[in-house]
């Protein structure tokens, strides 16, 4: 497992309690678990996606990733109505491992209210929870 500072944590996002992190883009928000998440769980195997159209309230359980150690739970940074999921993860779940931030995105919502962004943490808010 990797030491928390070397931890691939992008400026770009903001993050969850849970290691879900989103980044706006144009009117969409991107989700996926973060690179703390993927380390733990280990080498991913499956997981579990909504269908477009499907609305969740901001910390409501969306899907699971399955890895060789545990299924965990993922939940809503951001309240929303799906719009894509990322078809590649059925046939290559490991992209969530190699990949979380770009190939390894899970889900694509529209969100009911843009400013539920500003109560994620930041980088370096996210990196002192970790730190503890």
């Amino acid at each position: 497992m990797k030491e928390i500072d070397e931890l691939n944590i992008p400026e770009n996002a903001k993050y969850t309690k849970d290691h879900e992190w989103a980044r706006i883009d144009g009117d969409t928000a991107v989700i996926g678990i973060n690179d703390y998440a993927q380390d733990q769980l280990g080498e991913v195997v499956y997981v579990e996606l909504p269908e477009i159209g499907d609305s969740f309230e901001k910390g409501e359980e969306f899907g699971t990733v399955e890895s060789v150690k545990a299924v965990s739970e993922i939940y809503m940074p951001l309240s929303g109505e799906v719009t894509d999921f990322n078809e590649a993860l059925a046939d290559s779940p490991e992209l969530v491992n190699s990949d979380p931030y770009g190939d390894g995105w899970i889900i694509k919502i529209k969100p009911s209210d843009v400013s539920e962004m500003d109560q994620l943490m930041d980088k370096t808010a996210y990196f002192a929870m970790l730190k503890g």
